[in-house]
């Protein structure tokens, strides 16, 4: 007959009381149906677990070898039933994120700092990639969530307007547009800007071609390198650079900020978090709850399908 794992846990409870009285208090049971339950345990066992005498119930040796290999299995079932509990609300587990804008400040920085404060036990991995890449790996199931900047047309699934980054030019230290507090498009002209397949540079190129009314507005120097390659290009004075103002919470040498405006004022992209409604991974839906609770004016009337 197979032990029960109920039988286990009152067998480990006896031996550490050495009496049954005690026992049965601790369990809330009676004595009577503990001490029917361990001779019953004994009986399917084939052999004896307890000495019983007028002084109490002490383990044979070879009941207490059987109770300590009990107690491995029940410490081990607890610990898997307790990791599966935390799982299944989001607490445990691993998260796939996309991300193409900088770490280095910003409201994506905080975001994932809150979530990791939230949730120190979910293991948190990060994609970078363009937009259209990101796109493609959550709709491969890749990836959980990705925040991009801008709508984008190909997502037809769910996705939360969450927050907005002023437009910034990083510009050689030296250069005579770092003596003005902002930049201004049109003086962006004659420039030589260098661009990026990689992160937001396809927006931000996008944008600057609307903001210059023409498909060729500048020199542009394309170069197929990260962020922080090309803020070292900057810095080495090879042209200026379009980012995000997350990009400016880290120093590069020789290279200075200054927002982007136009009429109206600052230059601002909006990003989306995009994911699939059919996403099963537990660990998801905390991080979007999180997502609402931390901008609730954006996301009130903006969660799209």
């Amino acid at each position: 007959m197979p032990v029960e794992f109920r039988d286990l846990r009152w067998a480990i409870t006896a031996s550490q009381h050495r009496s049954l009285r005690q026992a049965a208090e601790t369990l809330n049971i009676k004595q009577s149906t503990l001490s029917r339950s361990l001779r019953n345990l004994e009986h399917r066992l084939g052999g004896t677990l307890f000495e019983r005498s007028n002084g109490g119930t002490r383990p044979t040796i070879e009941g207490q070898e059987f109770l300590d290999a009990a107690q491995r299995i029940v410490d081990e079932t607890e610990a898997i039933a307790a990791r599966l509990k935390t799982r299944s609300r989001g607490e445990s587990g691993r998260l796939t994120i996309g991300v193409h804008s900088s770490l280095s400040a910003g409201n994506l920085r905080a975001t994932l700092l809150d979530h990791r404060r939230h949730f120190p036990d979910v293991e948190t991995h990060l994609v970078d990639g363009s937009s259209d890449y990101l796109i493609s790996d959550l709709d491969g199931s890749a990836i959980d969530v990705a925040f991009v900047a801008e709508p984008n047309p190909r997502w037809r699934d769910r996705s939360l307007l969450v927050w907005n980054e002023r437009v910034v030019a990083a510009l050689p230290e030296n250069h005579p547009l770092t003596g003005r507090d902002v930049v201004h498009w049109g003086e962006l002209r004659h420039e030589a800007l260098l661009t990026s397949q990689r992160g937001p540079g396809p927006e931000l190129l996008k944008l600057l071609m609307s903001k210059m009314g023409c498909s060729d507005p500048c020199q542009l120097l394309r170069h197929d390198v990260a962020l922080d390659r090309l803020l070292s290009l900057v810095g080495a004075d090879w042209g200026i650079l379009l980012v995000l103002e997350s990009a400016t919470g880290a120093a590069y040498p020789g290279v200075t900020f200054r927002e982007v405006h136009d009429a109206e004022g600052p230059t601002r992209l909006s990003f989306r978090a995009y994911w699939r409604e059919a996403n099963s991974n537990p660990s998801l839906r905390p991080f979007l709850d999180l997502l609402r609770e931390r901008y609730p004016d954006l996301s009130a009337d903006t969660d799209a399908d």
